[in-house]
């Protein structure tokens, strides 16, 4: 069994996460997770009715959160895989959605699972540019741009809910 230091999820490596997105420790939350495929991010998820806008169709805001979750995740994996430390290895970095730009191209069916790609554009200091593609049986049903911003990093500061 693999333990959480040996895991290729970047949520694994992300202490007292609550996010809704990606959060382990949101009950309620998505649960979503990323892994390193060669330079691509790649996210598998299923969603549940409750995550409908119309019947079996993908609500838009829902979509939008997992494109923001998976592009944060893949914006910290890389600011990591940059600097040449493992996941979860200290300093913790954190980042949140500075812009993100959705183009919904066709309906997303909620019955199916779906698979994100992004790719990093550009890292700048503590910005990072993505792109994200969404997928439904192989047809893309949306596509994305993302700025990440590091919000998050070094000593663990009282009151943190990463502590």
């Amino acid at each position: 069994m693999m333990t959480e230091a040996e895991s290729i999820y970047f949520q694994d490596h992300m202490p007292g996460n609550v996010c809704f997105g990606c959060g382990k420790f949101n009950d309620k939350g998505l649960h979503i997770q990323g892994y390193w495929e060669g330079d691509e991010s790649v996210c598998v998820w299923n969603s549940e009715e409750r995550y409908q806008g119309w019947v079996k169709i993908m609500n838009g805001g829902i979509l939008a959160t997992l494109i923001d979750c998976h592009c944060m995740g893949t914006a910290m994996a890389a600011a990591y895989r940059e600097e040449g430390r493992s996941l979860g290895s200290e300093p913790y970095y954190r980042y949140a959605t500075a812009s993100i730009k959705v183009d919904y191209l066709k309906p997303t069916p909620n019955d199916r699972p779906l698979t994100l790609r992004a790719q990093v554009v550009e890292i700048k200091r503590r910005k990072t540019h993505l792109t994200c593609q969404v997928y439904s049986d192989g047809e893309m049903t949306a596509q994305a741009e993302v700025v990440a911003v590091r919000v998050f990093e070094g000593e663990q500061e009282e009151g943190n809910p990463f502590a």
